[in-house]
């Protein structure tokens, strides 16, 4: 268990890192009704990705999302081994909980690898490490729907 009192994380999304994000795009569009929002690209680390619902969702309600990501030298082919699961990310209902909680988990020796910090594209998280060094994410679900369903081209 994590702490007494505290509200337990929920699967928000899982991440895969490809190289080319269109046809991955239309791939999972086309065998799995996904739905992608629009495309965030950060100009800085050359990062493009988009984030695709898959289920309609009762009124005021998100379901399990998938993240596709590239960066240029992944496009380029000059890192094929990073391709791949990039992480999966539980959701918790605000900031103060992803403060709690990684702060917890840093006590207990879990590495917190980045954050909390809000992301260049309105996300609030944390990233820690589980024991195999895999990434996971602690992210606030308080995020505006503006950030989680930016708009299609």
């Amino acid at each position: 268990t994590v702490r007494k009192g505290m509200t337990m994380p929920y699967l928000d999304h899982v991440a895969i890192w490809v190289a080319d994000l269109d046809s991955a795009r239309d791939f999972y569009s086309h065998w799995f009704d996904g739905h992608a929002n629009g495309l965030y690209e950060n100009p800085r680390t050359g990062l493009r990705t988009h984030i695709l619902h898959f289920a309609e969702t009762p009124a005021g309600e998100r379901g399990t999302r998938l993240e596709i990501m590239t960066r240029p030298e992944l496009a380029e082919g000059r890192e094929a081994a990073g391709l791949g699961w990039a992480h999966v990310s539980f959701g918790l209902p605000g900031r103060e909980d992803v403060d709690r909680l990684a702060s917890y988990m840093s006590e207990a020796g879990v590495p917190v690898v980045d954050g909390p910090r809000e992301t260049g594209d309105g996300y609030y998280e944390a990233t820690v490490l589980d024991p195999e060094g895999n990434r996971v994410e602690l992210v606030a679900s308080d995020y505006s729907d503006d950030v989680a369903l930016r708009p299609a081209f």
